[in-house]
């Protein structure tokens, strides 16, 4: 079999660089990596809410499919996968530390201009209310918004049923308008 390079692998070749990497091609892992670790590592940051311990849980993520790219089976994708491992890695590390005042949120001290201002407010506002969620709620909404997996790649990466997950996006987006709410309700 020939070893495919690294850099001849166009960008929807993922099935290719698996190969590659499989065959023994170190180059083409690299390709997976710089393709994929960005996605992975916004998740990440997104459920750890902490760059340091989303850049660990990113390069362990890595190194953990690394050693599993056999198990890869034909009719998964692999940014599921990936994103599917990566929930497994943030879950031990949510095990191992007790979980952070969800509610602490970082905002921008600089002066702005006031939409810039609002629209900080708001996103500061949405941060906090995604934080009171579950974490499988908010991971689930997250792996939507963020990352536009369909219901089934969410299933797949989240560990539950299609219908779950439709189950899960409902009642996570009630949530998070009930607890927004009391912020976009015009004063009388």
């Amino acid at each position: 079999m020939r070893l495919v390079r690294a850099t001849a692998v166009q960008p929807s070749d993922d099935h290719l660089c698996v190969a590659a990497v499989l065959a023994g091609d170190p180059g083409a892992f690299r390709v997976l990596f710089d393709r994929h670790a960005a996605d992975v590592r916004r998740f990440l940051r997104d459920l750890l809410r902490d760059e340091v311990r989303a850049d660990e849980a990113t390069q362990e993520t890595f190194v953990r499919a690394h050693a599993r790219l056999a198990t890869l089976r034909d009719d998964q994708r692999l940014r599921p996968w990936l994103l599917g491992i990566a929930r497994r890695v943030w879950l031990e590390e949510a095990r191992r530390r007790r979980p952070q005042a969800e509610l602490d949120e970082l905002v921008d001290p600089a002066p702005s201009p006031r939409g810039e201002l609002l629209a900080a407010e708001q996103t500061r506002l949405f941060r906090a209310a995604l934080g009171r969620l579950s974490a499988e709620r908010r991971g689930v909404l997250l792996l939507q918004l963020d990352h536009g997996l369909s219901y089934d790649e969410i299933a797949s990466v989240m560990g539950m049923s299609p219908a779950q997950v439709r189950n899960e996006l409902h009642r996570g987006r009630q949530e998070l308008r009930a607890l927004l709410a009391p912020y976009f309700e015009e004063a009388p």
